[in-house]
């Protein structure tokens, strides 16, 4: 019954159809907005998608806007071409539609990228294999082949000429020197094919090795990074040069792509987009974490910057992989651990 009230209601009540555009434009682009920076193109249930909407106070709820129910709302959405949406049994599901050409762009550069990683794969496999069977030929004595005798004419004398004047101190260097001939062969063919095998086997784990690789970080490779007890470093001006620049240690992690951070000279604590902050790398024998990539959770030591290169070495200091040495790490994959 205040004064103000009274006239916000004759302010609304003269142009009705006007505020309740607004707000319905605002509602829809805030969902949106909501939708697409927390859950991506992946189907999501509307109404939780609601309720973490409306848990900001100063957000519109749906009684303010054009639409009665979450249904008509949802169904405005699949109409207007802005998600897809289906219902089920537990109610009403969404998924956003990106049409962000950049968005196109890294999508359409993604598959790109399995499509030749697979490829890459089967050529590996392809590889593999020809070596293995290559092994296996090249393993393989050949026996010497052995046909019967057969005379032509049976009644023509065989004759035979054996010299038996040789000495025998002469036969008997002679057979020493053969079964030595002998032996220095086998000696020699049996290093060959161990040194054919290792050949081989080393070949084989290498591509192993790689191909292990390269699904640990497909597995591991993802669109957010922030972790809990790493130091930060806050990149974004719109909080005024107080903070720019400053570095904070990353308290806890909300929804993936926001944190609470603590400014490391001081108590203040502030709420900040990932978009907002970036890695601190460390000088040289001091501990960081994976916050991203194949080795994404393990912390590790680093031992060598690459300034020009923008990377770094680092060896995995835990765990059943402690010892490895990870070579080339990009800045943006480590960040300095908080004592």
């Amino acid at each position: 019954m205040s004064e103000s009230h009274q006239r916000q209601l004759l302010l609304f009540a003269d142009n009705a159809s006007r505020y309740i555009d607004e707000f319905s434009r605002e509602f829809a682009d805030g969902y949106l907005e909501l939708l697409k920076r927390q859950f991506g193109t992946k189907r999501v249930n509307a109404n939780k998608v609601y309720q973490d909407y409306i848990s900001n106070r100063e957000h519109l709820h749906m009684n303010a806007t054009q639409w009665e129910t979450l249904t008509d709302f949802v169904k405005w959405l699949g109409r207007e071409g802005k998600c897809v949406v289906d219902e089920t049994e537990k109610g009403w599901f969404v998924a956003y539609i990106d049409r962000d050409p950049a968005t196109i762009a890294a999508q359409e550069a993604k598959v790109k990228k399995e499509k030749m990683d697979k490829d890459d794969q089967e050529r590996m496999l392809e590889f593999i294999q020809k070596q293995v069977e290559k092994g296996k030929k090249e393993m393989i004595t050949e026996e010497p082949s052995y046909t019967e005798f057969k005379r032509e004419n049976s009644q023509e004398r065989l004759t035979l000429n054996i010299n038996l004047k040789r000495k025998p101190e002469e036969r008997s260097d002679l057979t020493k020197s053969a079964l030595q001939a002998q032996k220095t062969k086998e000696e020699s063919s049996s290093s060959k094919k161990k040194k054919i095998e290792e050949k081989n086997k080393q070949s084989a784990l290498d591509a192993i090795k790689e191909m292990q690789e390269k699904a640990r970080e497909r597995a591991n490779r993802k669109d957010h990074w922030l972790t809990e007890g790493i130091i930060v470093k806050i990149v974004t001006k719109s909080l005024g040069d107080k903070f720019f620049k400053r570095k904070a240690v990353i308290d806890r992690v909300v929804d993936k792509y926001a944190a609470h951070v603590k400014l490391v000279d001081d108590n203040v604590k502030l709420k900040l987009d990932q978009n907002h902050l970036e890695t601190v790398i460390p000088s040289t024998g001091r501990l960081v974490k994976f916050v991203n990539g194949a080795y994404n959770g393990q912390n590790g030591v680093l031992k060598k910057i690459y300034v020009e290169g923008y990377c770094c070495d680092v060896e995995i200091s835990s765990g059943p992989l402690s010892g490895r040495l990870v070579k080339g790490v990009q800045y943006e994959d480590v960040s300095k651990l908080a004592s």
